[in-house]
């Protein structure tokens, strides 16, 4: 495989890792900056929702410039980033700190996905997206570390920042350039918009990443105020977390791969149940060790599981449009279950903030089951192509 795949797949960790670093020293910058946890809690949330705004208005208008340099813009802004939050004297700053990047942060998955699929097909996008799930579960312990290991929170931005540089440098020097697109022929694509069946499954996105992260956004702090753990009790868990969800991740898309249906609704079933466990063995160390690990393991199957879905009921020639809808509903997922997760916290404690998450996903697990079936016979050799691709790229 080229080098500029695993160039790009470095980018995308780079960029997930400043997204989703800053979870774990949440409960610290509430302290520092004198603020509730729900309030810092917008750092995670404000950016997703930034994303999800920005996507097609700040595609839309780049289409014309070299692929590379935008490429390499969206790091440096994330370099810059991160030092402006390790610098930041209060809470203002360290938001607009975060709100920047995140407005670019949608080019980098509109290009560097349609580079990887034209040099190396499914596996190239695969492998990008394996840079995404690496930094999802591993980026939150990493920067979580870096804080207790210097006592100082800023260490978390710095470390965020030597990630962005050194994916900067991998695109600068492994990706080829690439001139920009003068005419782009999208009208074709909006058609799938009448497919109701999509617009279903957009909603159960939004829905299973608002579940997951009204929890995930506040698992420092839950384990903080109700397991009692401390600071480097807590990075421990993270990383047990995170290594637990890299197998999960594997697990889950060679499954979905199989049984895309019956496997979507497991997940969704088997993180009601952990979550339950951990709400009532929750002040209990051992016991929330071992459920951490089974969270981890199936945490990370939510960003699977919305996405084959929905690609895999749309007709092939409209995945990009597609893809960059849900990019959208990722991370209004996200922003709303930062929201809600905060609001539960806010009004009933830390304790309480599963049963957002619990409900939210019952209520998507009941949305499993509704099909419209109109389009069938239409898309079903789309769907068989689409699920054969996925095998491949698990294996």
């Amino acid at each position: 495989m080229k080098k500029s795949i695993y160039a790009l797949a470095f980018g995308a960790f780079g960029i997930i890792n400043t997204e989703f670093g800053v979870i774990g020293i949440l409960p610290t910058i509430a302290k520092v900056f004198n603020i509730s946890v729900d309030t810092a809690g917008w750092l995670l949330g404000g950016f997703a929702l930034t994303v999800a705004f920005s996507s097609p208005i700040i595609t839309a208008i780049t289409t014309k410039i070299n692929r590379k340099v935008l490429l390499c813009l969206v790091l440096g802004m994330f370099i810059l980033s991160n030092l402006l939050s390790a610098f930041s004297p209060n809470f203002t700053i360290l938001m607009i700190a975060r709100i920047i990047p995140a407005i670019f942060h949608p080019l980098f998955w509109n290009i560097s996905l349609a580079i990887a699929f034209k040099e190396n097909g499914s596996k190239g996008v695969s492998t990008v997206m394996a840079g995404l799930s690496i930094a999802t579960v591993l980026g939150v312990p990493l920067t979580t570390y870096a804080a207790e290991f210097f006592n100082n929170w800023q260490a978390s931005f710095f470390l965020s920042s030597v990630i962005s540089l050194i994916a900067f440098l991998s695109l600068l020097f492994f990706v080829p350039s690439i001139p920009g697109n003068s005419e782009k022929a999208t009208k074709s694509q909006f058609h799938v918009l009448k497919d109701a069946q999509l617009w279903l499954n957009l909603i159960s996105t939004i829905l299973t990443l608002a579940a997951m992260f009204s929890s995930y956004s506040y698992l420092a702090a839950y384990l903080e105020k109700i397991t009692k753990m401390n600071g480097t009790e807590i990075s421990i868990m993270l990383l047990l977390f995170g290594i637990a969800g890299i197998f999960g991740n594997w697990i889950m898309g060679i499954a979905l791969g199989k049984k895309l249906m019956q496997t979507s609704r497991l997940f969704y079933v088997l993180l009601i149940s952990v979550q339950l466990l951990a709400y009532y063995f929750g002040g209990f160390f051992i016991p929330m060790v071992i459920i951490l690990s089974f969270w981890g393991l199936i945490h990370t199957g939510g960003f699977l599981v919305p996405n084959l879905r929905t690609t895999h009921s749309v007709p092939k020639d409209t995945l990009e449009f597609v893809n960059s809808l849900l990019t959208s509903c990722y991370n209004i997922g996200i922003s709303l279950g930062a929201f809600l997760g905060g609001f539960v916290i806010a009004q009933y404690g830390i304790h309480f903030v599963v049963w957002m998450s619990i409900g939210l996903l019952a209520i998507t697990l009941g949305i499993s089951f509704i099909t419209f079936t109109k389009k069938e016979k239409i898309n079903s050799e789309v769907n068989k192509r689409n699920i054969e691709e996925t095998e491949v790229a698990c294996t």
